[in-house]
């Protein structure tokens, strides 16, 4: 989507993905090295803007899933700090764009949540006016990401973080008030599972994107060149809609087969004029 922070903190903002990397500049055999990205999914606004502070991250090195140690002193928490100064549009993360929000070395053991912080200066542009919104109390302490995911010495992994912009933001009624209620999700990259294509003609776009088995939808939009990816899918049968703007017709894929661990490549889609 165009300049943020994508879907808050390839998101949103949930949900993330620990992906294995052949880097040359690789951990000790000791720790894990993990990059933090974020990702988003589609919201029907002209940008979508949040301020990201940091991520903290809390490591199990025994393993275990300790709820009742879960408190902010917990030495077991370490917080990595968002070096850039800007807010990001969220709505620039889809497409395949993500935003590497940091990079840590970790002892072995496992990734058992993480907190995204976010400051004050979060809002939307719509129809060229801007919008603040409103940002929950939970951003002072961070918004709760459950992970539960294993990480190994000497390796490299990718964590990504996906904020769905859509289900995040709220319009309360008549008060004119939006507010900021993040939908975040994680996923290992090395398991995920997703759906891939090309909506043509480009003339149509904006394009909504929605992957959508029983009542699990997950939504994208197309970049500049009709281009669409969506990940960390289970595996299954999905039913595709593709919305257009309102000069072509909304178009429906049924039967779209995802397997475990597999990226789906879904035949070029091409949108009719109403």
């Amino acid at each position: 989507m165009k300049n943020i922070f994508s879907y808050l903190l390839m998101a949103g903002l949930a949900f993330f993905t620990l992906a294995c990397s052949s880097d040359d500049d690789t951990p000790s055999a000791g720790s894990a090295r993990v990059n933090f990205y974020l990702v988003d999914a589609p919201a029907s606004y002209d940008e979508v803007w949040i301020e990201v502070l940091a991520l903290r991250v809390k490591v199990d090195e025994d393993g275990t899933d300790d709820d009742l140690n879960d408190n902010d002193d917990d030495s077991s928490w370490v917080e990595i700090t968002y070096d850039e100064s800007q807010p990001i549009n969220l709505l620039d993360l889809t497409g395949g764009n993500s935003e590497l929000l940091g990079t840590e070395d970790f002892p072995e053991g496992e990734i058992d949540q993480i907190r995204l912080i976010l400051g004050e200066n979060n809002y939307v542009i719509k129809n060229g006016e801007r919008f603040e919104m409103k940002t929950p109390s939970a951003q002072q302490s961070g918004l709760k990401i459950k992970v539960d995911e294993d990480i190994h010495g000497g390796m490299s992994y990718n964590l990504i973080i996906d904020f769905d912009a859509a289900k995040s933001i709220v319009e309360a009624g008549n008060s004119g008030q939006i507010i900021l209620k993040p939908v975040l999700r994680a996923y290992l990259d090395e398991i995920s599972a997703g759906i891939m294509g090309q909506v043509l003609p480009v003339e149509g776009q904006p394009v909504q994107v929605t992957a959508q088995k029983g009542d699990d939808k997950m939504n994208t939009f197309t970049n500049a060149n009709g281009n669409y990816k969506i990940t960390g899918l289970d595996d299954g049968l999905y039913t595709l809609t593709f919305t257009p703007n309102d000069l072509y017709n909304i178009t429906v894929k049924e039967g779209v087969v995802v397997a475990e661990g597999k990226i789906t490549s879904v035949e070029p889609v091409m949108l009719t004029a109403k």
